[in-house]
């Protein structure tokens, strides 16, 4: 396999001696892929904008490092006998075994020219600065949720545990209130789902990751998109991410107000 100058760049030398963590994607070569990251409150329709790039961008290849781990475990590599360690331990995997994950994958990514949406981390400060030392984030997008918009868009979530359906009371409501179409079975909530248990885990992801946003925005890379509803945030990103890939013009680190 023929491995891209930017990739041996990054991986061997590390990204503080190789570039400029201020650089803009006009800086960028010919063929070079791009590394992006999208950051939002769970519940928050990050998973919704990344399909929509994924769609509408087909240079994007997605990486979940949730469903790297498990691959790697599944197929019994190096790496995923590492992690089931840590698993069986009932511990974390460690953040240089994730990087290890990332850029196992990334590389292939990269060598092809493609770009990566990377999804699911960095999830804290110290791991993206970790994660700095082996690749560099061209471009994160980071979805600015109002709390009680995700409150309220999941503690509507019902199911009928039988059989798994789930409706919601705001888009998807039962014919009857509180019965399954199917059978007329009542319907529950999931104990994740009670207003205030949503509200401490976005509180939670709140705290542990104002400090990233803060760091990404220093580094002069994130751009937040704020609104309500994930089909009229996109309109935002849309063209502003075509921007960045094809026109090469500076990144604009505005807020963008997506109502």
């Amino acid at each position: 396999m023929i491995v891209s100058p930017r990739f041996l760049r990054l991986s061997q030398i590390g990204y503080r001696n190789a570039v400029d963590s201020r650089r803009h994607l006009s800086t960028r070569s010919p063929g070079d892929g791009v590394l992006a990251l999208i950051l939002g409150k769970p519940g928050g329709g990050k998973g919704t904008i990344s399909g929509k790039i994924l769609n509408d961008f087909n240079e994007f290849r997605h990486l979940s490092t949730g469903d790297v781990l498990r691959r790697h475990v599944r197929e019994e590599t190096q790496i995923g006998k590492e992690a089931q360690d840590h698993i069986n331990s009932g511990s974390l995997v460690p953040d240089d075994l994730i990087i290890r994950l990332v850029m196992e994958d990334a590389k292939d990514v990269i060598n092809e020219g493609n770009s990566l949406l990377l999804d699911g981390f960095p999830r804290t400060l110290k791991q993206a600065q970790a994660l700095e030392q082996s690749i560099h984030v061209d471009l994160v997008i980071n979805l600015d949720i109002p709390t009680e918009t995700i409150v309220q868009r999941i503690s509507d979530r019902w199911i009928h545990p039988a059989s798994g359906r789930v409706y919601n009371y705001t888009y998807k409501p039962p014919k009857i209130f509180g019965k399954d179409d199917i059978t007329g079975e009542d319907l529950m909530q999931r104990e994740d789902d009670k207003p205030e248990k949503v509200r401490n885990r976005l509180d939670a992801y709140s705290e542990a990751t104002e400090p990233l946003i803060e760091f990404y925005s220093e580094k002069g890379v994130l751009t937040t998109f704020k609104g309500t509803m994930s089909d009229v945030i996109y309109k935002d990103i849309e063209p502003w991410l075509s921007a960045k890939l094809h026109e090469n013009d500076d990144i604009d680190h505005s807020v963008m107000p997506g109502m």
